[in-house]
């Protein structure tokens, strides 16, 4: 699997950069947001998940890593493809999407060309316990910046990612807190670590 790309963008068309690695243009699919903040020329690292066809390998980029782990869970429903969950990505940032499943807000996914009605409803069913509350209303902290917060976010979609619930990956997240707010930089792994530990001890 190739987590990230990091080189100089050669090309940017309607739907898709190529970056340049290692003397190999590679051709990676991205939302508009993410081809807006790209530059030809200049270097870039994008997040990037490769998904794998009988006849195909495509590389889908993003512009941040939230963006690139609701891409992979919205594909965990039935129905949802990486194109959708694309489309998805294109019409609403992942903050708007957690707050449409968590709130039943069918409305705001059946803005996103190929989702219907029944579509939405089932994305909601299948991961509204799965994919976590927006993150300003769980994980902000009175006083503490968003940078220092980024770590919460990390662990929360890993734990999430592993198939822990919402709800417990929001409780071992608070349990680690304290040991964060020791580290000058939270080393997210650790914490994940730890959080993790208190899940299976519960």
């Amino acid at each position: 699997m190739i987590a990230f790309v990091r080189g100089v963008v050669a090309e940017i068309g309607l739907s898709s950069a190529v970056i340049e690695v290692g003397g190999i243009g590679l051709d990676v699919q991205c939302t508009p947001q993410t081809l807006s903040q790209l530059r030809v020329g200049s270097s870039a690292v994008v997040p990037t998940s490769m998904v794998v066809r009988e006849d195909s390998l495509t590389l889908f980029g993003f512009a941040t890593d939230d963006e690139k782990q609701s891409f992979v869970l919205l594909q965990t429903a039935s129905g949802v493809g990486p194109k959708v969950a694309q489309a998805m990505l294109a019409v609403l940032t992942p903050e708007e999407i957690r707050r449409a499943i968590t709130t039943d807000d069918v409305k705001a996914l059946t803005r996103v060309p190929g989702v219907g009605l029944k579509g939405a409803q089932r994305i909601i069913l299948e991961l509204r316990d799965r994919i976590g509350a927006p993150t300003s209303a769980s994980h902000a902290l009175p006083g503490r910046s968003t940078a220092a917060l980024a770590w919460q976010t990390q662990v929360h979609a890993g734990l999430v990612g592993l198939g822990w619930s919402a709800k417990e990956a929001d409780r071992a997240v608070s349990a680690v807190a304290d040991e964060a707010a020791t580290m000058s930089t939270p080393d997210v792994g650790k914490l994940l670590r730890l959080a993790l530990r208190t899940l299976s001890a519960s």
